[in-house]
C-alpha cells in the first residue's frame, strides 16, 4: 500500500514538472525571465503578471517538496552538501562575473551600468529565475532522468538541451551569446548538482550570472544581436574618423 502511495505522489511530482516546464516556455508573455524588457511598444508587462509567474513557480516547486516521498535525495531540490555548494557556487558566481565583464568589454568597449531604478526589479527577475530554473532542469529534470536509470553525464546533457529549448534563445533575431550563456549555465548546474547532491550551488551560480549580465550590459532581459545597440547603431550614423561634415551654404551663412 505504502509503495502504491509513493508511486502515486511521484506520478504528480512528474506533472508538476510538466506545469513548470510550461510555465517556463511561456516566460515572454509575462515579460520574465530573459523576456524582462521593454516591449516594442515601449510598455513593460504589468508587474501583478510577473508577480504571478513567480509566484506560480515558488508555489509548484513548494508543492513538489510536499508531495514527493524524497525531494531531497532523489530530485536535488535542497541544499545537498552545504560546504560544496557554497564554494561551487560562488567559483560558478565568479566564471558568471567574469564573462559578462569580458563580453561588455568586446562588445561595448565598456560596462553599461543601467539606470539605477532598474535595479531592485532586475535583482528579483534574476533571483526568482534562477530558483525556478534550477528546481526545474538541475532539480526535478536531471533527478527523475537519474531515477530512470539514465547515466548523469548523459542526463546533464538531456536536461540542458530542455532548458535551452524551453528559453527560446535559438529562435531568429536573438543574440547567440544568451543562448551559449544558457547553455553553459544548464552544463555547469547540472554538475555542481550532481557532485553536491542539490541546487543550492547552481542556483547562486545562476543567480549572480544573471544578475552580473544586467550589470554588464544594462539589459534587464536579452541582449541585442551585434548591430543593433544604440551604440552600434550611432557609430555608423557618425562619419569616419578624420572626416569632418560640411554644411550647405545657407548653414553657414546663418552661422555667420
Amino acid at each position: 500500500m505504502d509503495d502504491l502511495v509513493d508511486i502515486s505522489r511521484g506520478l504528480i511530482v512528474i506533472g508538476l514538472t510538466l506545469l513548470l516546464a510550461m510555465l517556463r516556455l511561456d516566460a515572454e508573455r509575462f515579460g520574465t525571465a530573459e523576456y524582462y524588457e521593454t516591449t516594442r511598444d515601449g510598455e513593460r508587462p504589468r508587474a501583478r503578471r510577473r508577480l504571478a509567474w513567480y509566484a506560480l513557480g515558488a508555489g509548484i516547486v513548494v508543492a513538489m517538496l510536499y508531495i514527493h516521498p524524497s525531494p531531497q535525495t532523489s530530485l536535488f531540490l535542497g541544499t545537498g552538501d552545504r560546504l560544496g555548494a557554497v564554494l561551487g557556487g560562488l567559483v560558478f558566481a565568479g566564471i558568471g562575473v567574469a564573462q559578462a565583464v569580458a563580453f561588455a568589454t568586446l562588445r561595448y568597449h565598456r560596462i553599461r551600468f543601467p539606470n539605477t531604478a532598474s535595479y531592485p526589479g532586475a535583482l528579483l527577475n534574476s533571483t526568482a529565475t534562477a530558483f525556478i530554473d534550477e528546481a526545474t532542469f538541475r532539480g526535478a529534470i536531471f533527478g527523475t532522468l537519474i531515477g530512470l536509470g539514465l547515466e548523469a553525464n548523459a542526463s546533464n546533457l538531456v536536461q540542458t538541451l530542455l532548458y535551452a529549448l524551453a528559453t527560446r534563445l535559438g529562435a531568429p533575431k536573438r543574440d547567440r551569446y544568451l543562448l551559449a550563456t544558457t547553455i553553459g549555465i544548464g552544463l555547469i548546474g547540472g554538475w555542481l548538482t550532481a557532485v553536491t547532491g542539490g541546487i543550492a550551488a547552481a542556483f547562486l551560480g545562476h543567480a549572480v550570472t544573471r544578475f552580473a549580465i544586467f550589470l554588464c550590459t544594462g539589459h534587464t532581459g536579452q541582449t541585442l544581436p551585434r548591430g543593433r545597440e544604440v551604440e552600434e547603431i550611432e557609430k555608423r550614423r557618425r562619419p569616419p574618423d578624420g572626416w569632418r561634415v560640411i554644411g550647405t551654404r545657407d548653414s553657414a551663412s546663418r552661422e555667420r
